[in-house]
């Protein structure tokens, strides 16, 4: 006989609820310092020693031996070749997971990724230059299992923003591909794929070897290490986010089966011990309900342990005052990912201000966003959802400002330039608009002294 989960429950009218409210957000992201300083070793190793530094910690971590990197390269035959050599059912699901995505963030780049200019009365021209970058690199777990969602929510929307050459690292352990993640990659538009992952592979497309090429980006989830990693190349090249444990809140009316909801409070908590499911519910009897049915399921799922540390450990199940109260506390968390279980999701909607996604009705499971349903799964965790947002095409482009100022503009500016130039004591500034205007006025002495 299984004992019952034992997931914390939590009132908003308990006079203790703000300290157990605060325990269960609380999430130490404090990386050991032995993973710190191995990271810090692999990445200047990779830097110093180039692709005899990527082998030889393939070697060791991944247990698989290559006479060179080039060895562990995939060339695009292989990816085409794993595509072709799915069941058609699996291919059918494949290719109709990525058109969903890629069609989303084509939606996306129309709405935010295009350039814009005008002129000015005095013929300025002022705009904005979007450009794709021009080499990205996605990281694709492959230690404990096969994600082949990381690879379309990583590649797609750098394939639609235009980059112009996309590189995936996947460790494949003891030399052991995965024919889907391969296959999704030839369906997404990966031009190069490498065996390689761990911190090794992070400082390979951040520092560029003899046979890895420097990108300008890094994207995509992995273990501490990889974080470790990411965090530490910030700067040489940009990264998405540093990610946390998987979240899942789910804010519920009562109206949707009970079953429905602990099986979506599962699917966060499978992904390991540290992550995190949360129940919202002004409806105690329902919130008796999902625990029952939390303690009837769990038993038949392979990855029961797991799930049941994560329920135990930051898991709850909280009774709240109201549904408006739930969209309160709902803001104050920011939750990854973001579930409106209710008969009426929009009336609460417009109520919700931070998560990563938000899935509205009973019928929309977090699963769906996870894998086909079109948006990135690439979220912002740990309550960065205040400031963060989804991984999108925008990540994979940048910004130009365009400026050309004409002779009359030039006179109406020039003298505005120029005040504020001396104001700040920066003389040549504001020569540099003066010697442009149609009189040229004689230099001040700025307010520092300089001549």
């Amino acid at each position: 006989m299984n004992p019952p989960v034992a997931i914390r429950r939590l009132s908003t009218a308990a006079a203790d609820f703000e300290a157990a409210f605060a325990e269960l957000q609380h999430w130490s992201e404090a990386t050991d310092q032995a993973i710190e300083e191995r990271v810090a070793t692999i990445l200047a190793d990779v830097a110093a020693r180039g692709d005899a530094a990527v082998l030889e910690y393939t070697r060791r971590f991944d247990a698989l031996d290559a006479p060179s990197v080039a060895a562990l390269e995939i060339g695009p035959q292989a990816l085409q070749a794993a595509l072709d050599g799915l069941p058609a059912v699996q291919r059918a699901a494949l290719e109709s997971a990525a058109a969903r995505v890629r069609r989303y963030h084509e939606r996306q780049r129309e709405a935010c990724g295009r350039s814009w200019q005008y002129r000015d009365e005095d013929g300025t021209l002022l705009g904005q230059k979007v450009t794709p970058l021009d080499r990205v690199g996605i990281y694709v777990p492959g230690g404990k299992a096969a994600y082949p969602s990381s690879v379309l929510m990583n590649a797609i929307p750098a394939q639609v923003a235009g980059v112009g050459e996309i590189v995936m690292v996947v460790p494949t352990p003891r030399g052991e591909r995965n024919a889907l993640v391969l296959a999704a990659a030839a369906v997404a538009g990966v031009h190069r794929a490498f065996t390689i992952g761990g911190a090794q592979a992070v400082g390979a497309l951040a520092h560029g070897t003899a046979t890895v090429p420097a990108v300008d980006k890094i994207t995509g989830p992995g273990n501490a290490y990889v974080a470790s990693a990411k965090r530490r190349v910030f700067g040489r090249v940009g990264i998405d986010m540093i990610a946390g444990p998987s979240e899942i809140l789910v804010l519920a009316d009562g109206s949707t089966p009970a079953d429905w909801v602990a099986m979506d409070l599962f699917s966060q908590a499978e992904h390991d011990e540290l992550a995190q499911s949360i129940l919202l519910c002004p409806d105690a009897a329902y919130l008796d309900a999902v625990a029952a049915a939390i303690d009837r399921l769990l038993p038949m799922l392979p990855r029961r342990d797991v799930i049941r540390a994560s329920l135990e450990g930051r898991g709850a199940l909280v009774h709240t005052r109201s549904m408006e109260e739930a969209c309160a506390i709902s803001n104050r968390i920011a939750p990854e990912h973001l579930e409106v279980s209710s008969a009426e999701p929009q009336r609460w909607e417009p109520l919700l201000r931070h998560a990563g996604a938000i899935f509205l009705g009973a019928y929309t499971s977090e699963s769906l966003g996870d894998y086909c349903a079109g948006p990135n799964h690439v979220l912002p965790t740990s309550g960065t959802a205040r400031f963060s947002s989804p991984l999108g095409v925008y990540d994979f482009q940048k910004r130009s400002s365009l400026i050309e100022v004409s002779a009359a503009g030039a006179a109406t500016l020039g003298p505005i330039a120029a005040e504020l130039a001396y104001g700040e004591g920066l003389q040549a500034h504001a020569r540099a608009a003066e010697l442009r205007l149609p009189a040229v006025p004689p230099a001040r002495v700025s307010p520092t002294g300089a001549a």
